[in-house]
C-alpha cells in the first residue's frame, strides 16, 4: 500500500505508487496519457494484457 510521507508528492499520489522498488501508473494516469503502450501495466484501462512468451508457447502447443 502507499505511505504517504512528506517526500511523497501529489503526482505520486495520483498518477504512481512505488512498489518493491518499480513505479507502477494508476489506471487515471494512464487514461490521462490517452493511450495504451501494449506493455502489460497492471492497471490498464484499455484491457491490453500483455502474454508472456512462456505462455504463448503453451497456448500453441494446445491448440
Amino acid at each position: 500500500m502507499l505511505e504517504h510521507s512528506e517526500n511523497t508528492t501529489s503526482a505520486e499520489n495520483e498518477d504512481y505508487y512505488i512498489e518493491n522498488g518499480l513505479m507502477v501508473f494508476t489506471a487515471s494516469y494512464l487514461r490521462k496519457r490517452g493511450y495504451c503502450c501494449k506493455s502489460g501495466c497492471r492497471h490498464c484501462p484499455y484491457g491490453f494484457k500483455k502474454i508472456l512468451e512462456d505462455q504463448a508457447a503453451a497456448e500453441e502447443e494446445e491448440g
